[in-house]
């Protein structure tokens, strides 16, 4: 049983956790489950699932005025990776299925 499709995440900066609908291998087109799951446990299974991107854009005419942001985007492979190790330890907490 492995995760085949991840279909929402969203990372929940205030509380330190992901978001995460996503399908198994053995759940049908309409069926999926949602997760929320604390970084940090995570980061005890070696898993670093945030990454800092910064995007470069210029605004309007302006050419030599760069401006920098930085994100927090979440390494969806490692996301993948980190559930299908964490439900294989934890299979009691895998979520019930929810239909479309």
């Amino acid at each position: 049983m492995e995760i085949q499709e991840l279909i929402f995440f969203y990372l929940h900066e205030n509380s330190k956790t992901i978001e995460i609908q996503f399908r198994l291998s053995i759940d049908s087109e309409e069926e999926f489950r949602t997760a929320f799951i604390d970084i940090d446990e995570s980061i005890d299974f070696g898993y670093e699932l945030i990454t800092e991107d910064v995007d470069l854009y210029e605004e309007g005419d302006e050419e030599d005025e760069l401006y920098w942001f930085d994100s927090p985007n979440i390494d969806e492979d490692n996301l993948i990776s980190f559930l299908n190790e964490y439900y294989v330890v934890f299979p009691d907490k895998i979520p019930k299925i929810e239909s479309v």
